[in-house]
């Protein structure tokens, strides 16, 4: 600050903590009690909750302003709408401050909760800072406060919380709520509906608690979805723990089945909505390698088991649910193509699991990882077969080969081969060059985003079966699909337009 900026007044932003008076902090009361000037906001009825918590730090004497919203939450008539009408009152309401500090008088701004959280004193700190001093006391938050009337950690570890305003679009807030282990979401009062929507819509309203007025003597919990939207004030907050804090005393256990995918090899690739049930599950069921996979978490149970008992691990897994766990049962890629979802319908189907709720959520699949690798060999009509012969038989493959080689579509081969099933692939290949040319390029795509990660293009003529393992992925590509080569790489797509 220059010289010639320099004034004897100085402003204070007063944090004064959530509405109980014994909240506000020893250095927030010293320093309202000594300034000359005590601000504060309110709206139009003129009751200010500011100034009602700071009552026992006043003294005779102070000069008050009492700093009145022209707007809170009806309608204006300002030129500039809503935003203008606010915008011209903080200049206002600066320069009745800037009077006093240029007078030489100390002016204590009042803030609920913290001054720089959500307030309006940041509005004119932002106009005053450059000229007076300024300086900023810290109070504690609402979101403090109704964690402590919930006697409730909010997040542990590495857990993430995330504040939301209510304010946003019911979609962005029903996605960020999925991505995160824990969230406050403050500005509610008519935003209500719209939030209690976005808490039904990511699944976390049964874990969601209400705090109405957090520290004060009109202090209300309850849970989230039993508030009516009509009785929701704006002081008043939805907290939603991280899983392991949430809790519901009087709701019965409710166990749920969730069946989720992966995607193929790199965790970047599961979505955020499937690391949000991940993170939910009391227990998560599966592959042990697909398991491991999924990052440990303090009192989660982790169930592994073989890749060839699918249906018990359906049963297990329900029976897990039913009787009130959590449970997550995993698959690589989608959980709907060639892994869990089915075997895990099938079986729920059966009388004893009818009442276990099953939802199954997608996943990145592993031909469009691959099919990615190289371009867009998957841009037309294509198909998804599995070279497995366990659960059909090999004359049901041939025959969906040359059906799908002789209907000239790409397509891409899961289960290729494995340490018992060693001659399919050879005997694909010479079904598909029936119908197909021997230059059709063929994607040899193993362990993609993973460690491992190679992926190679061939003519078919050339495919040789002993480089395939389980861990490979195929695809053939179709009479149109086309090849570049070029200074980036091999590039690789099948064009959208067909031949007339």
């Amino acid at each position: 600050m220059s010289s010639n900026e320099q004034s004897t007044g100085k402003l204070w932003g007063v944090g004064i903590g959530p509405g109980d008076p014994e909240l506000v902090t020893v250095k927030a009361a010293r320093v309202i009690a000594e300034a000359d000037v005590v601000a504060f906001h309110s709206a139009r009825h003129g009751k200010s909750i500011s100034r009602a918590v700071a009552a026992p730090y006043l003294r005779e004497g102070q000069i008050e302003e009492h700093l009145v919203y022209p707007v809170t939450t009806e309608t204006v008539d300002h030129p500039g709408g809503y935003q203008g009408a606010m915008d011209e009152f903080y200049e206002e309401a600066s320069q009745r401050l800037a009077a006093h500090l240029d007078a030489g008088r100390t002016v204590a701004l009042l803030a609920a909760g913290d001054p720089l959280f959500y307030s309006s004193y940041m509005h004119m700190h932002k106009r005053l800072a450059q000229r007076f001093e300024a300086e900023v006391i810290p109070g504690v938050t609402s979101i403090s406060a109704a964690s402590a009337a919930l006697a409730m950690p909010l997040v542990e570890g590495e857990e993430i919380l995330t504040v939301l305003p209510g304010t946003l679009p019911r979609g962005e807030l029903t996605r960020r709520l999925r991505e995160t282990d824990a969230a406050a979401i403050l500005k509610l009062g008519r935003t209500y509906p719209a939030v209690r929507q976005a808490l039904k819509d990511s699944g976390r309203i049964d874990e969601t608690w209400y705090v109405e007025r957090a520290s004060t003597t009109r202090q209300k919990i309850d849970h989230a979805d039993d508030v009516s939207d009509s009785d929701v004030p704006y002081f008043s907050i939805a907290i939603v723990p991280s899983p392991s804090n949430a809790r519901r005393d009087d709701a019965p256990p409710q166990g749920e089945l969730v069946v989720v995918g992966l995607g193929p090899g790199d965790q970047a690739w599961t979505t955020p909505e499937v690391q949000h049930e991940l993170s939910l599950a009391t227990d998560l069921v599966g592959y042990g390698p697909y398991i491991d996979r999924v990052p440990e978490r303090p009192g989660q149970r982790r169930h592994s088991s073989d890749n060839r008992v699918e249906a018990e691990r359906a049963a297990m897994a329900l029976d897990l649910a039913k009787n009130g766990a959590r449970v997550a049962v995993v698959s690589s890629g989608d959980p709907g193509v060639f892994a869990m979802a089915a075997a895990v319908l099938e079986v729920a189907a059966e009388e004893q699991w009818r009442g276990v709720p099953v939802r199954v959520l997608p996943g990145m699949t592993a031909a469009n990882a691959v099919a990615s690798r190289v371009g867009a060999p998957l841009g037309h009509d294509y198909a998804v077969l599995s070279l497995s012969d366990r659960l059909k038989p090999w004359d049901v493959v041939a025959q969906r080969i040359s059906a799908v080689a002789s209907a000239d579509m790409a397509f891409a081969v899961y289960n290729p081969a494995s340490k018992s099933r060693t001659w399919q692939v050879a005997a694909m290949r010479d079904l598909v060059l029936e119908h197909r040319s021997p230059d059709t390029p063929v994607i040899i795509g193993r362990d993609v985003a993973g460690a491992q990660e190679s992926v190679r293009v061939v003519r078919l003529a050339d495919l040789d079966p002993a480089e395939i393992d389980m861990r490979c992925l195929l695809i053939v590509g179709s009479s149109m699909t086309t090849v570049v080569e070029n200074e980036h790489g091999t590039r690789v797509f099948t064009p959208r337009r067909y031949p007339g």
